[in-house]
């Protein structure tokens, strides 16, 4: 059984002062719970060293999928290939950071990845800025947590120019290069997902600008905010697939500006290869003597419970347990549809006392940074609650 530590909440009023104004679900019920988990630092060291391993598997199967032209197995949208392909050529489209979703890791249970959430997780706030405030809030050590999150993406910013991990050669490469930020208008969780990232990125030394999507202006010879000043960077928090499927026009000017290498877009294209939930098939296909991975198939699997997703499902949207007679135990409807499936093998979380289930959030930005948790039902969607953790 998991354990929890109680604490003192943090107040509405403190939390829009950091800039948190989604601490309310619909339902009239608080997101940020009022629980810690407790954690070993054994089973901490152990989420760091899953994470770096499971990070290479990912970078292996994508270049299996690359060679094999096995795009469409993965549901990638054929306008995003060679884009895809563009940014997996070169070091220079670097991974800023991403979020794997994981079951187990504590009370004795195997860390079992269930998805990379890789080009635009949710989360971050929560995890690099919340995490600490609710410590001190709650005058325990701040350092007493897995949570390097902020450091660890201002770092690989920096690494945009160094390229490798000697971020300290970053003052003598750089020379005043700008990257521009933006996400929807109306959505306060990806604004200030965004402008977080951005900070991250004016404190690493970027010159730094913020756009709504809607403004950002695009031709061939590059990307442009309001005012026409251009990046040579450009960070969106909007997934690729729904450029490929929604906006092919877009896609179609970003193709043009990678390929005349106006403009690096962050997160790089090949993250949407890492995003599809099929491309834990071939990882499996690869790697099926991993403790780290599920069987996981294009089709369902025989007579084991299994779990059956969408390839860009989001928020536990068009999500079915099934179990290995066949029968559907637990289900949930979405926009989702009609992406294409994957079947998974089912794998208990660990669960509290009230039986509320826990899955891990892992953030990895080079390597693995730093720790949180949701705490819902069988299927996690967009009412699970946010909990941070403390080692003991």
């Amino acid at each position: 059984m998991i354990s929890l530590k109680k604490i003192d909440s943090l107040s509405d009023a403190t939390l829009e002062e950091l800039g948190f104004t989604w601490h309310t679900d619909s339902d009239a019920t608080k997101y940020i719970n009022n629980e810690l988990v407790v954690i070993t630092q054994a089973e901490a060291e152990a989420f760091y060293e899953a994470g770096n391993e499971i990070y290479e598997m990912f970078v292996a199967a994508a270049e299996h999928v690359i060679e094999n032209n096995l795009f469409f197995e993965l549901g990638i949208p054929f306008n995003l290939v060679e884009m895809i392909k563009k940014s997996w050529e070169s070091d220079v489209h670097w991974h800023i950071y991403g979020r794997f979703d994981l079951a187990g890791g504590l009370d004795g249970k195997p860390i079992k990845l269930i998805e990379f959430n890789a080009d635009t997780p949710t989360s971050l706030f929560e995890t690099a800025l919340l995490q600490w405030a609710l410590l001190k809030e709650n005058s325990m050590n701040e350092d007493s947590q897995f949570n390097n999150v902020y450091d660890a993406i201002k770092e690989n910013f920096k690494r945009l120019i160094t390229l490798n991990d000697d971020t300290e050669l970053f003052d003598e490469r750089y020379d005043g290069w700008k990257i521009l930020f933006s996400s929807v208008e109306g959505n306060d969780e990806e604004e200030a997902t965004t402008r977080l990232l951005q900070q991250m990125a004016t404190d690493a030394g970027f010159n730094t600008g913020f756009e709504y999507l809607h403004n950002v202006r695009f031709d061939e010879e590059g990307i442009f905010d309001g005012d026409e000043n251009q990046y040579e960077y450009w960070f969106k928090l909007y997934p690729w697939e729904d450029i490929g499927s929604g906006e092919p026009e877009l896609a179609t000017t970003l193709n043009s500006i990678m390929q005349n290498q106006q403009a690096i877009i962050l997160n790089p294209a090949y993250t949407l290869l890492f995003q599809s939930k099929g491309i834990m098939k071939i990882m499996y296909d690869l790697f099926a003597d991993s403790p780290y991975l599920l069987q996981t198939s294009f089709e369902p699997l025989d007579a084991i419970k299994q779990v059956e997703k969408t390839v860009f499902g989001r928020e536990g949207a068009n999500t079915k347990i099934i179990d290995a007679s066949g029968k559907t135990l637990e289900q949930t409807d979405g926009e989702y549809g009609n992406y294409k499936k994957i079947y998974q093998e089912y794998v208990e979380f660990n669960a509290d006392k009230d039986g509320a289930k826990y899955q891990a959030g892992l953030f990895f930005a080079y390597e693995s940074c730093g720790l949180s948790f949701r705490k819902g039902s069988e299927i996690m969607d967009n009412m699970s609650k946010f909990v941070g953790h403390v080692i003991a």
